[in-house]
């Protein structure tokens, strides 16, 4: 069983950050109001899951995600982010923290983050320096988040949405079981439908560029092999032939 002290460590992670940035504050002679919008699509990621003893089902995934900030100049550029999100999927809460780094010209501007997810939206604070190696950042952040698919709606002050809160504790979790890394079925085709297809008791995803190909050449009832990966902690199908 596995002691689910990671969040509260992140958490306390950035309150040590926040800390360090407000003592490097203090004597600062100047102070000025700076925004940006950004979204990020997901690039590599990696999911697991598990459930508590109540039930509830968690999700943790670290990712790498891109994509575009756009506001002061500070924050205009191609915005990478690292991000780890422990999510109760079950309620559709948790925390999403991480680092995000703005390619601007000269020194990079960036930042740790830790925010609070609420079912789709995260909001919470980001700590860091701008591109001036004097100029310290200290701001809200808010987004739509998915961690499949990334950042969207994203703001870096400038009117951020407001947040949640959600309480952190210790307990035990058992890691639910997951798909294997490849599996294949030969039988008939007992459901087939334009997101899913079920042949000898196994059901894969298909993947959206496949589902209307799949559904012209199969229908529910004919005989086939499928063969299925791992993506994404879902089985998801590569390939398909018919079985006479």
């Amino acid at each position: 069983m596995r002691k689910l002290t990671f969040a509260v460590v992140a958490v306390v992670a950035l309150a040590a950050t926040s800390i360090a940035v407000a003592h490097g504050i203090e004597g600062a002679k100047t102070a000025k109001a700076v925004a940006a919008t950004f979204s990020a699509t997901a690039g590599s990621t990696t999911t697991r899951t598990c459930t508590t003893a109540e039930g509830k089902v968690l999700t943790v995934t670290t990712g790498k995600y891109t994509g575009t900030a756009s506001g002061d100049p500070d924050l205009t550029g191609p915005i990478t982010i690292a991000a780890r999100s422990t999510i109760n999927t079950t309620d559709g809460v948790g925390v999403v923290d991480g680092q995000f780094r703005i390619d601007v010209a000269g020194r990079d501007t960036s930042a740790a983050f830790s925010t609070v997810y609420d079912h789709g939206n995260i909001a919470g604070l980001a700590a860091g320096r701008a591109r001036d190696p004097h100029l310290r950042l200290l701001g809200n952040v808010s987004a739509a988040f998915n961690a499949a698919t990334g950042f969207t709606s994203g703001k870096i002050g400038g009117g951020t949405a407001g947040g949640s809160a959600v309480e952190l504790g210790p307990g035990s979790c058992k890691a639910s079981k997951t798909p294997p890394e490849k599996s294949e079925a030969r039988g008939t085709i007992t459901a087939l439908t334009a997101t899913s297809i079920t042949v000898a008791g196994l059901t894969c995803a298909i993947p959206s560029d496949k589902s209307s190909d799949v559904n012209a050449k199969f229908k529910v009832n004919d005989r086939a092999e499928i063969h299925c990966a791992l993506q994404n902690g879902q089985s998801t199908l590569t390939r398909i032939e018919s079985k006479h």
